[in-house]
């Protein structure tokens, strides 16, 4: 399939009409270099990975995290002790960053590839749709919930010479959440997303 929209070359400026053919390569027919690849299933695998993406994340809010036993003594936690336990201590500075990058910024992501890939999947486009997935593609750097899952593993190692260490579903959850919420930014196929949320001519 041909599209009717134009694109130039990255190093020869020579305009081109790229295929949007799933799976297929464009190429400048100047200089030979890539325009752009189409990723197959470009709206059905984000859309799947972020339903996906969205249950998992609440499995992992509403679920225990860990739960330390020392002495007969148990305490569990949840996922948002740690940034709870950081605002008590006034550092809110911190805490809010923790609170944005591990959670709020991924959970926002999630929620606005379905808010944008659920209308495109029916042949539509929701309001707004535009400017939600620049901010989508914007914030992608912020999201580090894989940091927050290495440093969870970090304090798990030191944390087992103290006390006895069972770790709750919302472990295994997030884990899977971090790699599925990768999966859907990595999956995504940003110029197809474009050709069809803007359909002027």
């Amino acid at each position: 399939m041909q599209t009717s929209r134009v694109q130039a070359c990255h190093h020869c400026d020579l305009l081109v009409r790229p295929s949007d053919e799933p799976g297929s390569t464009s190429l400048c027919p100047r200089c030979g270099s890539v325009l752009q690849r189409s990723r197959r299933n470009g709206i059905d695998r984000p859309l799947a990975f972020a339903l996906c993406g969205l249950v998992l994340f609440a499995i992992a809010l509403t679920n225990p995290f860990l739960a330390m036993k020392s002495g007969g003594f148990v305490q569990e936690t949840t996922l948002l002790t740690g940034i709870i336990e950081l605002w008590k201590q006034r550092l809110y500075g911190l805490g809010a960053l923790v609170l944005l990058t591990c959670a709020l910024i991924p959970l926002a992501q999630l929620a606005g590839l379905l808010y944008i890939l659920v209308p495109l999947r029916l042949d539509t486009a929701a309001p707004g749709s535009i400017p939600v997935f620049r901010a989508i593609l914007h914030v992608n750097s912020w999201a580090m919930m894989e940091v927050f899952v290495v440093g969870i593993l970090v304090a798990l190692v030191k944390l087992a010479k103290m006390a006895t260490i069972v770790p709750g579903v919302a472990v295994m959850a997030l884990g899977l959440l971090t790699v599925v919420t990768t999966a859907a930014m990595t999956t995504l196929d940003p110029p197809l997303i474009w050709s069809r949320l803007d359909r002027r001519p």
